[in-house]
């Protein structure tokens, strides 16, 4: 019996997760098509004009599986960094608060500490976390008013750009670290630090070429094999082909597709109103990563930075140049140093980029992690929008994915990956590159897909 012609759809951490898997069983009869003319998705990397290296967003290796260790391992060898998390909250003016927040209130001042830890006892005694019925309720439940106002709901509004209450709570697990009152008391008490929380506390980077490095290096297993320049239009589910925007087209017996889910349910022909309708369901927001490259060395042993502050346009900012020294020009960090920030916007908004690189500027003077003389030191001023960086977690997203995904699966559709799934809380690299690995263990052998059918 011939094998099934499996076609991959974006060269993403997913899609280069299924063709190396194909690619490791000994499959041949497959094809990947990038819409983009490289390969990595929003996990690739750029070189600015003057050297600097820039990811879209803050990325960093570290994994819950075995088969994405020894991935990584292979790919990247012995080029690779290893770094201890050091990250850190900027709460208010001058306040530095080590990540996670609500376990290290001692660097708080006392007025705020005390209606944290307040909050935070008013919440366990009530214990109604089950109860909650949106991502903010759960906040308020699990975490008291203190903690909820002086960080988790400032914080989350920059991430998410969508009110809390029309999030649900079901993607938390490891993403957000819950409260244990007692622990909190003692590390006031006992004036201790709790900085270990979290699969990301160690993490990789790839010593060239920023996370890219990954994708093209997985890529350069089976170069024939992938076809750039091929933006999906259509995807005709009767007679299982897929045309592109170029005009071109193929035939498929199984679909790989890491196309957003939402874009995909418009494109299958014939048009089936059950999948547009469920899609309306569905939302993400966009990102600007902005980025300052400076000819100044900057010693830190911190990562990234998380800011609360409505001024600072960014949630998050990263010491770049920590991450390898080959993110500034020439590997030369006696010289140069870079820091990249990342600012969530909403779906039909435009930022200004050179207007947010100024406030971004500014507010990294603000909260001295640059001097005012640092501005003449500025030799890069990079930009990037990325569209769809969040899938957003609302409260009608499950119910649009239990009408999308078993329709699909249906017309032998795998919709995987960070936007294919939907899922943010399967979204992370190694969770993607596994949906792709194990999606083609069930094409190929049956075997359950673990991360996509998690809870």
């Amino acid at each position: 019996m011939a094998s099934k012609r499996v076609v991959i759809i974006g060269a993403g951490p997913t899609g280069l997760g299924a063709a190396y898997r194909l690619h490791e069983l000994g499959y041949d009869n497959w094809v990947l098509y990038e819409k983009s003319d490289g390969v990595g998705g929003h996990a690739t990397s750029h070189v600015d004009k003057h050297g600097f290296v820039w990811d879209e967003g803050g990325h960093v290796i570290f994994s819950h599986y075995p088969y994405f260790d020894k991935l990584i391992d292979k790919v990247l060898g012995k080029e690779v960094h290893e770094r201890i998390r050091e990250s850190w909250i900027v709460q208010g003016d001058d306040s530095w608060v080590p990540y996670p927040f609500q376990s290290n209130l001692k660097y708080l001042s006392k007025e705020i500490q005390v209606r944290c830890l307040v909050g935070a006892a008013k919440a366990a005694a009530n214990g109604s976390a089950r109860e909650a019925g949106n991502f903010r309720d759960w906040i308020l439940a699990t975490m008291g008013e203190g903690i909820a106002e002086a960080f988790m709901f400032p914080y989350n509004s920059k991430v998410w750009t969508t009110p809390l209450e029309q999030m649900s709570k079901n993607w938390i697990a490891e993403r957000v670290a819950v409260v244990d009152f007692k622990r909190l008391l003692e590390n006031v008490l006992y004036d201790r630090d709790d900085v270990g929380w979290g699969p990301n506390n160690k993490f990789k980077f790839p010593l060239h070429g920023g996370t890219g490095d990954i994708y093209r290096r997985m890529a350069a297993h089976f170069p024939e094999k992938i076809k750039t320049g091929k933006k999906l239009a259509e995807v005709d589910v009767a007679n299982r082909r897929v045309s592109f925007a170029d005009g071109t087209g193929d035939s498929y017996d199984v679909l790989i597709s890491t196309s957003p889910l939402d874009l995909l349910a418009h494109m299958i022909k014939p048009a089936d109103s059950r999948l547009t309708d469920a899609a309306q369901g569905l939302e993400h927001n966009n990102l600007l990563v902005v980025g300052l490259g400076l000819k100044k060395k900057i010693e830190t042993g911190r990562c990234w930075i998380y800011f609360t502050d409505s001024e600072m346009p960014c949630y998050r900012a990263t010491y770049f140049s920590h991450y390898s020294p080959f993110n500034v020009p020439n590997g030369d960090t006696e010289q140069y140093s870079s820091l990249m920030c990342e600012m969530s916007f909403r779906v039909g908004e435009t930022p200004d980029p050179e207007k947010v690189l100024d406030q971004v500027t500014a507010g990294l003077i603000r909260a001295k992690m640059l001097e005012e003389a640092d501005r003449s030191r500025i030799v890069s001023r990079y930009h990037r929008i990325v569209g769809y960086s969040y899938p957003i977690p609302t409260l009608g997203r499950d119910r649009a994915l239990d009408v999308l995904q078993p329709a699909l699966l249906e017309k032998g559709i795998y919709s995987r990956g960070r936007f294919g799934a939907w899922r943010y809380e399967i979204g992370n690299m190694d969770h993607s590159v596994m949906m792709g690995v194990e999606a083609v263990n069930n094409i190929v052998a049956g075997e359950k897909e673990l991360v996509f059918h998690s809870s």
